[in-house]
């Protein structure tokens, strides 16, 4: 898989390669261009695929488990109206899952923060605010929205957490700087289903359950009642094909307190 420090110096070896043979031949101004606009390309669509892993190492799945286990997770709540009915689905259906939560949110909804925990679920760091600009922000600026968030964690359910899901799946330089300061667990998916688009149910269901097996991670959302009729409709099929959806830290073997 391509990363950054690889492709900048292929890309620097490159022009410092042409800059050279300027010297002996011209070498056309469209040929720099050309490595330049493949150096953005790749840097742009590393930042926004999460799975590339090209600014930072994430986890993804688990292809090497045993078990019959996936990991359902949903991002951007707590959300008064969807998280409880998710909770419901979940209990009824003995399955664990992992909520990456908006520190606003979690502060608004304290109570549903702490169910979460008490249900045998995991939290997880979605950011503080998840500002559309995250991808803009500084190192520091960065910290500070995921350190905002870990310490209301801890301050609401009395735990820590060191998992953390990138705001839009998008990660650059300063991100991986401020998830090495907080020694944080970046945590992504290799199943997305897209669920917050004008898709319908069926075809959102039919993403999930034409891809999914054993040791995947897949991308909910706990903000639409679109994703209610998704999930239950989902678990029923995961218990059809004898897979069980447990937690991340389960799921990948790792441990999820700092």
């Amino acid at each position: 898989m391509l990363k950054r420090k690889s492709v900048n110096t292929v890309a620097i070896v490159l022009l410092l390669a042409l800059a050279g043979l300027n010297f002996v031949i011209t070498v056309p101004y469209s040929t720099y261009a050309a490595v330049l606009f493949i150096w953005l390309s790749l840097t742009v669509l590393g930042s926004f695929f999460v799975q590339w892993n090209y600014h930072l190492k994430s986890y993804h799945s688990n292809k090497a488990i045993n078990e019959n286990w996936v990991s359902i997770t949903f991002d951007d709540g707590p959300n008064r109206e969807i998280t409880p009915k998710i909770l419901e689905i979940l209990k009824k259906n003995g399955a664990k899952a992992t909520f990456f939560c908006v520190g606003k949110y979690m502060e608004k909804y304290p109570d549903l923060t702490n169910r979460i925990i008490e249900e045998g679920h995991t939290l997880g760091n979605h950011t503080y605010s998840h500002p559309e600009a995250f991808g803009f922000f500084g190192t520091s600026k960065v910290v500070e929205e995921l350190r905002k968030t870990k310490s209301l964690i801890k301050e609401l359910t009395d735990s820590d957490t060191n998992l953390y899901r990138p705001a839009f799946g998008v990660t650059n330089p300063n991100i991986e700087k401020a998830v090495k300061q907080l020694e944080l667990k970046p945590i992504g998916w290799n199943v997305r289903s897209l669920d917050t688009t004008s898709r319908p149910v069926k075809t959102v269901l039919r993403r999930i359950t034409s891809k999914v097996s054993k040791g995947d991670i897949i991308l909910l959302h706990d903000t639409s009642e679109k994703t209610i009729k998704v999930l239950e409709r989902l678990l029923v099929f995961l218990q059809e094909k004898n897979l069980r959806s447990v937690t991340v830290e389960q799921l990948l073997d790792i441990d999820s307190h700092a």
